[in-house]
């Protein structure tokens, strides 16, 4: 049955190797979104010191009896987009999850915002969105997801995954991504800055943050000569670290 449009893990052998993956520690505190069957979930409760579960169909509520009986699982539910995830108490360290494909991206770059105790991830998502989040500047899939992301972390696809593991199977691939922790999230200004540089990909980055800012034109061209890049330089040739230093130099 499709709960939401969820599918679910079916394969024993993959869930172990997802906690695997982890490198959970005992003491650690970990949150994952979209809890399902539990079938995950189970697992985790058993490598760490506390679990935090978000999950938004309660329909799945009786197959989690189990899950919520365990002394160090706090089930949550809610929508992870909408759920205060900055007042789970106490603040985790980690992600693992399958997570819910149509809100994987929003859904990670809100936890590098919102939750500066991460350390680390290891999320199941779709093979499109693992690349997004890895592609290099230059490349037809590098955009404002991978800047954003790459900012704050290290960014390594483990695994694809057979959609044979799900069941419904999936129309899509999947893969098992893990972000490391390098650094703060963006900050507001960055953040705007990489949204409206990609807003107009078939324009130069300063002219997509004019269409986005009127009058902002002369201002980002002179910031770009001032780092040695070209005014007429697109989002996709800039690095992250080339977005941070622009985003500075906006800023002052």
């Amino acid at each position: 049955m499709v709960r939401l449009g969820q599918n679910f893990l079916a394969d024993p052998n993959l869930l172990d190797a997802i906690v695997r993956d982890a490198e959970l520690r005992g003491d650690e505190v970990v949150l994952e979104v979209g809890a399902g069957e539990g079938v995950l979930s189970e697992r985790l409760a058993d490598a760490v010191a506390r679990l935090h579960v978000v999950e938004i169909d309660r329909r799945l509520e009786g197959a989690l009896t189990d899950l919520v009986a365990r002394p160090n699982v706090s089930l949550h539910w809610g929508d992870a987009m909408q759920f205060d995830l900055a007042g789970l108490d106490p603040a985790p360290t980690a992600v693992v999850a399958n997570l819910p494909y149509a809100v994987a991206t929003p859904l990670i770059l809100r936890t590098i915002e919102q939750l500066p105790t991460l350390e680390r991830w290891t999320v199941m998502v779709q093979r499109e969105i693992a690349d997004r989040l890895r592609a290099e500047p230059g490349s037809k899939t590098y955009g404002a997801p991978s800047v954003l992301t790459q900012l704050a972390c290290e960014v390594r696809l483990l695994r694809t995954v057979d959609p044979a593991v799900f069941r419904p199977r999936p129309r899509v691939e999947s893969a098992i991504l893990t972000l490391r922790r390098i650094g703060p999230a963006a900050d507001a200004e960055t953040w705007a800055l990489v949204r409206a540089a990609f807003a107009h990909r078939r324009k130069a980055l300063a002219r997509s943050v004019d269409l986005v800012r009127p009058g902002s034109l002369a201002t980002v061209r002179a910031a770009l000569t001032k780092l040695g890049l070209p005014e007429s330089a697109r989002a996709e040739q800039l690095s992250p670290d080339e977005f941070r230093a622009l985003g500075e130099g906006l800023s002052r």
